[in-house]
């Protein structure tokens, strides 16, 4: 995965799931401008209207971590989300931040372990490295299935407008029967939509067959 791939958008209730921040706290965010998404339509009101990136998502889990851990103040981290934002995934790898007297200091760790001279205190370094594969990691676990969905078809209106698809994913069950109509074996098809199984697909070849 090169620096430059752009991995995934997320919605709101995505995002709220992997950052622990509600989604009311994120539109009040993005109407005060403290902190809005990548992509976003002018017109707040219509569906899916938020879009985060890759980048918003892990900033946003450093900016939780700040406030909810580290009691920095919020104006301070107006500034602190437009550093966040303007830096590109290999500057996330190299950087970690730190907290000293609630504020925020960004620091190359080149030397080491950082602390306030005066005092000796040492500051709380957040590695920026970490928490992207973290978020890596979690943003995988959106895709993981329920045993009981393998081989399921199902509907759902905020689902590719209500069309039967296969059970814990956006694959239609169209989209199966058209690659099969061409065809393709029930492997092929996987390969095409890697989300499915084997079992998913035979399921609904059957149950075309049947019907």
């Amino acid at each position: 995965m090169n620096d430059g791939t752009v991995i995934s958008a997320f919605t709101e209730e995505q995002v709220s799931s992997l950052t622990g921040i509600s989604v009311h706290r994120l539109r009040y965010w993005d109407r005060t401008s403290f902190f809005s998404p990548s992509f976003a339509a002018e017109n707040r009101r219509v569906a899916y209207s938020r879009v985060y990136s890759f980048t918003d998502v892990t900033a946003l889990r450093v900016l939780f971590v700040l406030i909810s851990q580290h009691n920095v103040p919020v104006q301070h981290l107006r500034q602190v989300s437009q550093k966040l934002g303007s830096m590109d995934n290999s500057a996330w790898a190299r950087t970690t931040l730190y907290v000293l007297n609630k504020r925020v200091i960004f620091d190359d760790p080149e030397d080491g372990r950082q602390r306030e001279v005066v005092s000796g205190q040492y500051m709380i370094g957040i590695p920026l490295e970490r928490v992207v594969s973290d978020t890596r990691r979690d943003i995988n676990k959106l895709s993981d299935r329920r045993r009981d969905q393998i081989g399921q078809t199902s509907r759902n209106r905020r689902i590719s407008h209500n069309a039967e698809v296969v059970s814990g994913t956006r694959v239609q069950v169209d989209s199966i029967l058209e690659f099969a109509d061409a065809g393709y074996t029930a492997e092929q098809i996987v390969k095409e939509y890697p989300t499915l199984t084997i079992s998913d697909v035979e399921a609904v070849l059957k149950r075309d067959k049947a019907a």
